[in-house]
């Protein structure tokens, strides 16, 4: 494929560092908060963005709508939350979730969605890194194109916490949002807090970041000192609010005090590993009413996974080199293992319970460096999603065995969608790669 062609070959297009800065800049307003970023992470943004075509974009989309059609499904969801813990049983008051991640590898023609996450991060970061992204080798009308969107991502990521608050029956204006999760300073993430802050405030939002023991249940109100919580974006991988400090917000949420987006609920019916296993049995898909054409999309893209049980342990084992095990309720990779990585001793463990194996598709290879040193970096491909449509289209770029930006050259990075035809139409005008992407 084209696309591949140029994630390996193609070096005219590179992160602007200025540029970056200069976004950076105007979306958090002070060098010092730069400074931050640039200090604490240095691997953030990649210097290379990546390519796909047309009809990969198209098979993130279908995949997208096949599990949204099977999660509407009421036995689907029955099924689900009988084996979920109690609070997965409230009913959201109408929430549907913010930035749903579906992660996907891709090689060749094949796409495989490896996860599905509930409280994905960094699409703010994303909107400002593709606006400080140079590409010589794509027209004026494509990077204008992909500037506007980045600046469209903005708005539809307000209307989206505005839809949140509607569909939850309030009636009166959106007021406050607290960003929530632990120890928010130390996260390492926290500088897209900082620009979700900054997105609220420009939008007429009181916005506060906190850890949840700093909020407490006040006469039926949310409240972080003395100011009133209208809605809480949830970045905590607490997702199902067990922990002491997430008492307060646990009773919020049983009380229907706050809308809290996204929600144990959608984390029960989405992000746990184990429905990665329902969604490619055919068996139980039909049992719960999934139409064919919906059944095949899911098929072809999700990837073979099987809850890790004594019946099946010996077999695993013995095909372990080709799955990757994950805990059911892990989250960033924690606790995952490439199956010829594993020891006898880390196998015990996962076969006492709580893993999937799923079958491994190895990444997608983007070209990093310059052409006198060249680097292969791999990258899996993100959708942000709402309401089960895409917003965005970002990659990761890493070494090792998982994301991890801790890579030089690597962290999000823009993709780039192109017909293949004017993916060769647009190499033949550039110069600059015409040798080295053909």
């Amino acid at each position: 494929m084209i696309s591949e062609r140029l994630n390996r070959n193609c070096f005219c297009v590179s992160l602007d560092p200025l540029g970056l800065r200069q976004a950076l800049l105007a979306e958090l307003g002070t060098p010092e908060l730069v400074k931050l970023i640039e200090e604490r992470c240095p691997y953030l943004f990649s210097s290379r963005p990546v390519f796909i075509s047309d009809s990969q974009a198209a098979q993130f989309s279908d995949l997208v709508s096949a599990v949204e059609a099977v999660v509407a499904l009421p036995t689907y969801q029955q099924h689900v939350l009988a084996n979920a813990p109690e609070i997965a049983r409230h009913g959201s008051g109408g929430a549907k979730g913010v930035f749903f991640g579906y992660d996907f590898h891709v090689s060749n023609e094949t796409v495989g969605v490896i996860e599905v996450n509930t409280n994905a991060g960094g699409a703010m970061l994303n909107a400002v890194v593709a606006r400080a992204h140079h590409a010589c080798c794509l027209d004026d009308e494509r990077i204008a194109l992909a500037t506007y969107q980045a600046t469209n991502l903005e708005k539809s990521i307000m209307e989206m916490f505005f839809a949140e608050w509607n569909a939850s029956g309030r009636t009166r204006p959106l007021r406050t949002v607290a960003i929530v999760d632990s120890a928010p300073e130390q996260q390492y993430l926290y500088p897209e807090f900082l620009l979700f802050h900054r997105l609220f405030q420009r939008n007429g939002i009181q916005a506060i970041i906190a850890d949840p023991s700093a909020l407490d249940m006040r006469g039926g109100l949310l409240m972080h000192g003395d100011i009133e919580i209208d809605l809480t974006y949830n970045r905590s991988t607490d997702f199902m609010l067990e922990q002491p400090e997430s008492a307060s917000l646990q009773l919020a949420y049983l009380e229907n005090a706050v809308v809290l987006t996204p929600h144990p609920q959608a984390h029960a019916l989405y992000a746990n590993k184990g429905n990665l296993a329902l969604l490619c049995d055919e068996r139980q898909l039909q049992a719960f009413g999934a139409p064919q054409e919906v059944r095949d999309v899911l098929a072809k893209h999700m990837l073979k996974t099987e809850i890790v049980e004594p019946s099946n342990a010996d077999r695993l084992w013995s095909e372990r080199r080709t799955r990757f095990f994950k805990p059911l309720a892990g989250f960033g990779s924690r606790a995952a293992y490439r199956g010829d990585k594993l020891t006898k001793r880390v196998w015990q463990e996962i076969i006492s319970g709580g893993y999937i194996a799923q079958q491994i598709l190895a990444p997608g290879k983007r070209v990093a460096g310059t052409k006198d040193q060249p680097e292969q970096l791999k990258f899996d491909i993100r959708c942000y999603t709402y309401a089960g449509a895409i917003q965005w289209t970002a990659a990761r770029m890493y070494q090792g065995q998982t994301t991890n930006f801790r890579t030089a050259g690597g962290g999000f990075a823009p993709v780039y969608s192109l017909p293949d035809k004017e993916v060769v139409s647009q190499m033949d005008a550039a110069n600059c790669c015409t040798k080295m992407c053909n």
